[in-house]
């Protein structure tokens, strides 16, 4: 109701100015129309400036709290490869980082358990894990091109949460306001509310992920040198 109101009174001003004097009418409508815009922007949650403009969203930092830890600190990066970086590119390491890491660790388990449990193809599909792409390309050529579909379109969908549209802004920037990794996906309730368990959590991630990928070169490197499984 008080919104309705003020917002009556500047049309009313703002006609009636030409006629009573500009001035003072003037400055009278726009203190009734920057009152008006205050209430509106409290009434929606917004913080906003005077003009009723909303304030643009704090950068993320990439580094603020997440992935730093014991022995080696908020960044541990001995060669120096973020010496001269800034903090979009940081940013975006962290986002490739975050990435590698959720794919490795998933790779990582489908690796080992696809050389016990393999029903597709009739079973057929047989031996060290690192070959089994070429054999499934002997049996089932077409295959992959539903997989490569479903890849596309979970990298599209990342690409929208995460990354400034490259016809507007840079092609290879993330948005401000997003923190590397928050894709909104969270099926089974598991993040925590409290920043210190959330920390936590995020932390752990990070080193799983960071270990998965190790992990996952050195069963690779393993299979293709001794040509058997990595579990017999």
């Amino acid at each position: 109701m008080r919104l309705t109101i003020l917002g009556s009174l500047t049309f009313a001003l703002s006609l009636a100015a030409p006629t009573i004097g500009r001035t003072r009418l003037g400055g009278l409508s726009s203190v009734a129309s920057r009152v008006a815009s205050r209430g509106l922007n409290r009434k929606m949650g917004a913080k906003a400036d005077v003009d009723g403009t909303p304030e643009a969203p704090k950068p993320v930092d990439p580094l603020s709290g997440v992935g730093g830890t014991a022995p080696f600190g908020k960044l541990w990066d001995p060669a120096g490869f973020t010496k001269n970086d800034d903090a979009q590119s940081i940013k975006r390491y962290r986002e490739a980082e975050l990435t590698h890491g959720r794919v490795s660790m998933l790779g990582a388990l489908g690796f080992l358990a696809q050389e016990k449990f393999h029903p597709l193809f009739g079973g057929d599909i047989d031996g060290p894990a690192v070959y089994h792409f070429e054999e499934i390309q002997k049996i089932a050529p077409a295959f992959w091109y539903p997989v490569l579909l479903s890849i596309a379109v979970a990298e599209l969908g990342r690409a929208r949460i995460g990354w400034e549209d490259p016809l507007n802004g840079s092609m290879f920037a993330l948005r401000d306001a997003y923190e590397p990794g928050s894709l909104n996906f969270d099926p089974l309730g598991l993040k925590p509310t409290n920043k210190a368990d959330m920390t936590n959590m995020q932390n752990k991630e990070i080193n799983n992920g960071r270990l998965a990928m190790l992990g996952l070169a050195g069963m690779i490197a393993q299979e293709l040198v001794t040509n058997e499984k990595i579990l017999q």
